[in-house]
């Protein structure tokens, strides 16, 4: 690859947006190292920020497209939905006991009421 010198702000941005907030692919574009545009994207902070709403735009979407799923009665959307955002209610695959404040467990036994 090339070594990406002459990278804008701008021209970092619209290769993420073309890419969807995949920095490889957006590399791939741009022609230059993943570890140069890294070092790029720390010296411009508008570029990391730029990231980050890409990819929340990212997640919204996906998010929408697990949620029409649901609405059609897509059985596994739905359990993988429960499993991962119903915790609290008690979809979950396994529970893990512990102690006082997630502690160990404590078990007092006296071998002499054990006849």
């Amino acid at each position: 690859m090339a070594n990406g010198n002459g990278l804008t702000a701008d021209k970092m941005i619209d290769a993420l947006k073309e890419s969807r907030g995949f920095v490889s692919h957006a590399c791939q574009i741009l022609k230059c190292s993943r570890n140069h545009f890294y070092v790029k994207m720390r010296q411009l902070s508008t570029v990391q920020q730029a990231l980050d709403d890409i990819r929340e735009e990212r997640h919204d979407f996906v998010e929408n497209k697990l949620m029409t799923l649901i609405g059609e009665n897509n059985i596994t959307a739905i359990i993988f939905y429960l499993k991962t955002q119903a915790k609290h209610r008690g979809y979950v695959e396994r529970q893990e006991l512990t102690g006082a404040d997630g502690g160990d467990i404590t078990i007092n036994w006296d071998a002499s009421d054990n006849d």
